[in-house]
């Protein structure tokens, strides 16, 4: 797309990194958090996710492809180590203290790991479905289908990575409930929430970006 000035190009692209580090960060707290919905076991996390998957479809329908890539590409290292590290000062919702960087944790590293995987596969996955899509006259096909899929992987991979035999009891034995109920409630709020606030945001950046190219024209 070429409505974006150079400048303002990489400002947009400084934001999304920043917002998907900020998510990443978050989500990987929540999900330490574990909360029973509706008799099933799922976690905090589940609600904070869906958030990147509407910032990069939106990435790539405004800026292209290989700016969602080049976002990914950038949000990975610093994703793991900032992650790990808040993580670890606020394992299970309690201040653990700076000492406590001090000391390796497996239980956290497990879970960095597996965001980072989890991002990886599915924010690529994500990416390929939506690029595919997004120009079928109906613009909601693109975003819907690419949250099902990605959102699929992101959650399976991040859970069986993060939980499979953990040395959290719980985690261990519930993960695959707590990861099918996770991908239920995730693709629940992406589609009754996310992919109509996509076509709400994807209007107004459009209009926004137009008035402007025609303001400078």
């Amino acid at each position: 797309m070429t409505l974006l000035s150079p400048q303002r190009r990489r400002l947009a692209l400084g934001a999304l990194i920043a917002f998907h580090i900020l998510i990443i960060i978050a989500s990987n707290y929540l999900v330490q958090l574990p909360i029973t919905l509706f008799g099933w076991h799922t976690t905090w996390g589940a609600f904070s996710f869906p958030f990147i998957f509407l910032a990069t479809d939106l990435t790539v329908r405004l800026l292209g492809k290989q700016s969602a890539r080049q976002v990914i590409a950038r949000v990975m290292l610093p994703a793991l180590l900032v992650s790990y590290g808040v993580s670890v000062l606020f394992q299970e919702a309690e201040f653990r203290g700076l000492g406590a960087l001090l000391q390796f944790n497996e239980f956290v590293l497990r879970i960095s790991l597996a965001s980072f995987l989890a991002y990886v596969f599915g924010q690529i996955l994500d990416i390929q479905v939506f690029d595919r899509l997004r120009r079928l006259p109906q613009w909601w096909i693109a975003p819907s289908l690419s949250t099902v899929v990605g959102n699929l992987l992101d959650t399976f991979v991040f859970f069986a990575v993060a939980f499979w035999h953990s040395s959290n009891p719980f985690m261990a034995e519930h993960w695959v409930e707590i990861a099918t109920v996770d991908y239920g409630v995730k693709l629940t709020v992406s589609l009754v929430l996310f992919v109509p606030l996509y076509g709400v945001l994807l209007n107004a950046l459009l209009r926004l970006l137009a008035g402007r190219t025609t303001a400078t024209a």
